[in-house]
Parts: C-alpha cells; structure tokens; sequence
C-alpha cells in the first residue's frame, strides 16, 4: 500500500503529529448540520464527486477511495494541465468521520499527504477539514516558493465551499491556522 510513495511518513495526516521539515495545512470549512449532511458530504469526498465538481480532473483505479487505489489529479488546461500522481493511503467510514487521504508518488509536483474529511461533531454540525504536509518536488513548485502554499489554501477552501453545495449546507466557511 505505501510501496511507492514519495515521502516516508504514511499516514501522518490520520495518526498526527504532522512531521516537521513540510508546509503545514490545515481548512476547516461548515458544511452543514445532521447525520444525512456528513453522509452526503462523505459520499462526495470519497467517490471523488467533490474534486470532479470543483473543477479538478481525476482518474482513479477504483469508484471510491480505499487504501492502494491509485489516483491522478489534474490541473490546469490544455498544455498548461500538471497531473499528480497520488495513492490512497488511509480511508474512514466512521459514524461521525468519512473520508481518506492519499500520498504523493514520484511525478507529483508536490511531496507529502493530503487528508480530506468530513466530520460530524458533538453539536451536530458537519465540518470539511483539510490536512496537509508538503514540500517542494520539482524544479517549478521549488520555484514558485511561498505561492505554492497560498495556492493549496484557496484550493481547501474552495473545495469546501464546494462540498457546501453538493451537501446542501449553509453559506459560511472558516478557515483555521
């Protein structure tokens, strides 16, 4: 399952602490309240509905995320698109927690984790959160330096609001550290 991957801390963005000497991320975005709005956001994260509907092309080796699927993320148009290739490396289909992360294979721009959550918390509301470590792979994500991370944060959050949408939750987002 971790065969492969292009960093040597599997499953850091589940068991924590994040490792040092990568960028740290983390997006919390409300999606929603209730049991049906974790299900529907869940369903979304983990059959790749909300990256396909925030714009981003995916080609993964299976329907939903599971650990070892192998996924490529593209970005970007035409000439201009960068694929990253991924692996699922860990996936939750708790009662109060659904989603998975993958980890970046060598060709991706980026090196490290990314999770993507959503979390039904003791008051009932549904949040999306977004946990990452990375750093630089190749000679341009080396070179965009410091934008590379505010690229990754607008990205979580607008796949949060994203995710608002295709689980029919409120309005507002709030973006933590």
């Amino acid at each position: 399952m971790t065969a492969g991957l292009s960093y040597p801390e599997h499953g850091a963005t589940q068991h924590g602490p994040l490792p040092a000497g990568y960028h740290h991320l983390r997006v919390e975005v409300p999606v929603g309240h209730g049991r049906a709005v974790l299900e529907r956001a869940g369903e979304a994260i983990t059959t790749f509905r909300m990256h396909r509907a925030a714009g981003v092309r995916v080609r993964a080796g299976a329907a939903s995320a599971e650990p070892g699927v192998p996924v490529e993320v593209g970005l970007g148009v035409g000439p201009l698109r960068v694929t990253a290739p991924c692996r699922v490396v860990w996936s939750t289909y708790d009662s109060d927690r659904i989603g998975f992360a993958y980890g970046t294979l060598d060709g991706h721009p980026e090196r490290g984790e990314e999770s993507f959550l959503a979390e039904l918390r003791a008051d009932g509301s549904v949040w999306f959160a977004v946990t990452a470590f990375s750093r630089p792979a190749r000679w341009y994500t080396r070179l965009a330096g410091p934008v590379v991370p505010v690229l990754q944060r607008a990205y979580a959050r607008h796949c949060g609001r994203t995710l608002r949408r295709l689980a029919g939750g409120p309005s507002t987002s709030t973006p933590c550290s």
